[in-house]
């Protein structure tokens, strides 16, 4: 039985505790630009945390389902995958669904949604391919992808493009989810159908990498294999951006290539600080966040919808529960930009002492 990764524990947690941090500031009318997504192409900071989550699922898929690969796709295993993949799924269109429960216009795409069809296609990849066809189905994702988004023309617009509304992807989503989109545009979606493909390679990678890790037996090893192939990854991304650009809301094949690389550095640096070099005081906070990441996700969403959804005052200066205390706390001392980020901050530290403390008690929400 391999020895728990305190690393890829505290890379979860900081990556959770991150998305928690850019999805809930203050005001969206005052934010740091490393914590705003890049408004089309491009990548910022917070363009790499979903990709680091969905990193993350591959290498726990490794690490989880190693000792069963010689049962294979058995009908256990098999129930097992399913239904983690439909709990998963089910959080996400709850999310969605919440406050008002309708259900005629309920987004149904979503972070939660593609977490779990990720899941669901590597987990079953794993347990009945080996390495090497894993890594071919994710160059034929990826390569098909690119194909797909920058040559085939889109029906009823025109040639092939990457542009927000006209894109194949999007032209998908309105096409099989009209009235079921991300309530921002609601000609397109994010977390799209066709988008999901290259992120299911995002996953393959994590497994890739998890596999890298466990087969090689020096620790200074892992860590010089895994910065290696991350930086061949990372150059490869950019280099395909020239022609494919990089960019989060179409998950382009150049994305995954390069927040890959940069998630396996990442790991490997997490792991020769933590596992191998032993100072793991500063990261028992993550440590917190990771044991219970898919519980504080959704934890923050609906305290997040409750803040927004109670009311103070009357007539006029009626407003949300969310910028009372924000223009109170926050912005009636500090720079818009600081009580924006602070109030941020809060929601983290408000968490952080409740995973503590279900981790003391060792209360760990799976699914």
């Amino acid at each position: 039985m391999q020895e728990r990764l305190y690393s890829l524990d505290v890379f979860r947690g900081i990556t959770v505790a991150a998305m928690i941090l850019v999805n809930n500031p203050g005001s969206w009318d005052s934010v740091y630009a490393p914590l705003l997504h890049a408004h089309w192409h491009g990548c910022t900071p917070t363009d790499l945390i979903f990709p680091f989550f969905l990193f993350i699922v591959g290498v726990s898929i490794h690490f989880a389902y190693q000792q069963k690969m010689s049962e294979g796709l058995s009908k256990k295993n098999t129930i097992k995958i399913l239904k983690r993949a439909a709990i998963i799924f089910a959080l996400g269109l709850m999310l969605a669904l919440v406050p008002k429960f309708n259900f005629a216009t309920v987004r149904i795409p979503g972070v939660l949604q593609r977490i779990s069809l990720v899941f669901l296609a590597c987990a079953m990849l794993y347990l009945s391919t080996q390495w090497l066809a894993q890594l071919r189905i994710a160059l034929i994702l990826l390569l098909s992808y690119f194909v797909l988004m920058t040559m085939i023309p889109v029906l009823g617009i025109g040639a092939a493009n990457l542009e927000p509304e006209t894109n194949l992807g999007a032209w998908l989503d309105r096409l099989i989810l009209s009235g079921h989109l991300w309530a921002q545009s609601k000609t397109w979606d994010p977390e799209g159908l066709l988008g999901t493909l290259p992120a299911i390679a995002t996953g393959i990678l994590g497994m890739l990498c998890g596999r890298l890790f466990s087969s090689v037996d020096e620790q200074a090893k892992k860590v010089a294999w895994l910065f290696f192939v991350g930086a061949l990854l990372i150059v490869s991304g950019l280099a395909w951006g020239m022609i494919f650009p990089i960019n989060k809301a179409l998950w382009t094949s150049s994305y995954v290539l390069y927040t890959g690389g940069i998630a396996m550095q990442f790991f490997a640096a997490c792991y020769w600080l933590i596992d191998v070099q032993g100072i793991k005081k500063w990261s028992m906070p993550f440590i917190y966040y990771g044991t219970n990441a898919i519980f504080v996700f959704v934890a923050s969403g609906l305290l997040a919808k409750m803040l927004l959804r109670i009311k103070v005052g009357e007539g006029e200066n009626q407003t949300s529960l969310w910028s009372f205390i924000y223009q109170n706390a926050y912005a009636s001392w500090l720079s818009p930009k600081n009580a924006s980020l602070g109030f941020a901050v809060t929601l983290i530290l408000f968490f952080l002492v409740i995973l503590w403390q279900m981790y003391k008690r060792k209360i760990f929400v799976k699914v």
